[in-house]
């Protein structure tokens, strides 16, 4: 574990992705003041408002929904005065803590959202072979026990994952309610 807990160097702390999801941005405002309790020796830690536009008006999106446009071919396209509000964050969020795919992306991104669903505290996962990520998600687990710390799976082979998360090498959805 400590070999794979060494390549781990920038972590995204991400809230607001849907601005009407409030739990994420309280926790990025709060940490953006005073984020001694998540900073770590030899770790960068990030946390970062995604869609401040959408979290300014408490609605899910101004134009489209940013956790649906992180593909390659919307990150590459021209950036022009007329594209959706979303997708220039996209191309923003890309260039900080991107590019997608690459050796430079942030190590992991924990993506904060809430729900309506009753899933209480859920961890989504996209890859069951990220051994890096089953690996931290055993941790929390163990580290909340006895109180339950549902994971979803949403792996499908062919899919390529458009989420605000999927810049990292890691990325790691948290739904709560």
């Amino acid at each position: 574990m400590s070999s794979l807990c060494a390549r781990v160097r920038r972590v995204g702390l991400f809230g607001g992705t849907h601005g009407n999801e409030l739990s994420g941005v309280l926790l990025v405002r709060h940490w953006e003041q005073d984020g001694a309790e998540i900073q770590r020796p030899g770790v960068e830690v990030k946390p970062f408002l995604t869609n401040p536009r959408a979290v300014e008006r408490c609605t899910r999106y101004i134009d489209c929904d940013l956790n649906r446009v992180f593909d390659p071919e919307i990150l590459g396209r021209p950036v022009v005065e007329d594209i959706p509000y979303e997708v220039r964050r996209a191309q923003e969020i890309n260039h900080i803590f991107g590019p997608k795919g690459s050796d430079d992306a942030y190590d992991l991104i924990f993506d904060l959202h809430n729900t309506t669903s009753n899933m209480g505290g859920t961890i989504i996962l996209e890859n069951s072979r990220d051994d890096f990520t089953i690996q931290m998600v055993h941790y929390i687990k163990n580290a909340l026990a006895p109180e339950p710390c549902p994971v979803l799976l949403i792996e499908h082979p062919s899919l390529k994952y458009a989420t605000t998360r999927s810049v990292a090498k890691h990325p790691v959805g948290k739904y709560q309610i």
